[in-house]
C-alpha cells in the first residue's frame, strides 16, 4: 500500500488517498520514515514497528 500512495501522492497528496484506503497517514509517515532512517527508529516497548 505504501508503494501505491508513493505513486500517486503527488497527484492527490497522502491525507486524501488515506482517507479512501484503509490506512491512517500517520502509519504511512511512520512507514515511511523507518525506510527513509532505519537506525532511528525507536524499538519502543521491545517491539520493532517497522
Amino acid at each position: 500500500m505504501k508503494a501505491f500512495i508513493d505513486e500517486h501522492r503527488a497527484v492527490y497528496g497522502v491525507e486524501p488517498i488515506c482517507r479512501v484506503l484503509p490506512i491512517a497517514p500517520a502509519t504511512y509517515y511512520a512507514h515511511a520514515m523507518c525506510q527513509a532512517a532505519p537506525e532511528q527508529r525507536s524499538p519502543g516497548r521491545g517491539v520493532t514497528r517497522c
